[in-house]
């Protein structure tokens, strides 16, 4: 309730005030969530998460109080300080983990549990994210374009090297980021809807991977003996965050470089969509492990040919939607 709570101030304020309050309540409702485990990597977690957000809540309100001290200004949408909009992008660039001050995520990723972990990579990210869409006007294009880019590569180069799927979900997530904070400047929409597919595709892999109990690359090279039409639909699921067409997770990368080539930029869109292939190799090895694999040994277990009840509708809804959005695009369009 208290993250729902603090999401719904943040993102309908217009305040700072109201959103800084917004944001710690939210900081504050998922802390026990992370540690509820008691395990000393969860403690760790959630530690590591208290410092890194209560930097960045404090950055961002002398970002606000700094604007507001030369403008007399406390609106969102009045940003117009160079120091502010310079401290407000390093603020909710640490709140959402873009590059160069990713190093939290990952961490704390992984040491929660699946369900917090999904909170920590789509939910989470509203409010920070709603923040850069209403300021996006005041803010620096050449340093967003840096840090997009930086992150579209560290987060490819960085999941190259894992074998802990909540680590390279991390790091998806952080080259997921730099294609939204590439468009921002020039269409915040299209960064709005690259962040709902991004969360949609999220929660379907998320849910799958904590229905098979998934937690690295070995153990999963033996899932497909539990729930095989689950560990069959999860490799379209990767695949789609991946971004390959005809799946929904292209949409969004089509649409950003559109729009990058309509601006003249078209060095960064080349750039943008090369990096991305970093990001299909670690997808694809998740893929070939989900599914092609075999394990040396035979598995003695009976196949588990039904899931949990409560979780059977959410993932076959979730991951229908990341695989088959696509040709719904000129309705998406419409709406958008």
């Amino acid at each position: 309730m208290s993250l729902l709570l603090g999401t719904t101030i943040t993102i309908s304020s217009n305040h700072w005030m109201m959103a800084w309050t917004g944001l710690e309540i939210n900081t504050l409702a998922i802390i026990p969530l992370i540690s509820k485990s008691h395990h000393p990597r969860a403690i760790e977690a959630a530690t590591k998460y208290f410092l890194t957000q209560a930097a960045a809540s404090a950055l961002l309100l002398f970002s606000s109080m700094t604007n507001a001290w030369f403008t007399g200004q406390w609106d969102i949408t009045q940003l117009t300080h160079p120091t502010s909009c310079l401290l407000l992008t390093t603020a909710v660039s640490i709140k959402l983990g873009l590059t160069p001050f990713h190093f939290w995520f990952p961490e704390v990723l992984q040491g929660s549990s699946m369900t917090t972990g999904l909170l920590l990579a789509t939910l989470m990210k509203f409010p920070p994210t709603a923040l850069l869409v209403l300021t996006s006007p005041s803010l620096n294009p050449t340093l967003l374009t840096t840090m997009a880019i930086a992150s579209a590569a560290l987060g490819g180069w960085m999941g190259l090297n894992q074998t802990q799927v909540r680590k390279i979900l991390a790091f998806s997530s952080i080259s997921h980021l730099g294609w939204m904070t590439i468009i921002l400047l020039y269409n915040p929409k299209l960064t709005l809807l690259t962040f709902y597919l991004y969360c949609l595709m999220t929660s379907a892999i998320f849910l799958a991977l904590n229905t098979t109990k998934i937690t690295n690359l070995a153990t999963m090279m033996t899932a497909w003996t539990k729930i095989p039409p689950l560990a069959a639909t999860l490799m379209l699921a990767l695949l789609s965050l991946a971004g390959l067409p005809p799946l929904t997770g292209f949409l969004p990368k089509w649409l950003i470089i559109q729009e990058l080539t309509k601006q003249e930029m078209t060095p960064v869109a080349t750039t943008i969509a090369l990096l991305s292939l970093l990001g299909l190799f670690f997808y694809l090895r998740l893929a070939y492990c989900a599914t092609i694999t075999l394990p040396p040994n035979s598995s003695n277990h009976m196949k588990q040919w039904q899931t949990n009840k409560s979780v059977r509708i959410p993932i076959t809804t979730l991951i229908s939607l990341s695989i088959m959005l696509l040709p719904l695009s000129p309705m998406i369009f419409a709406t958008t």
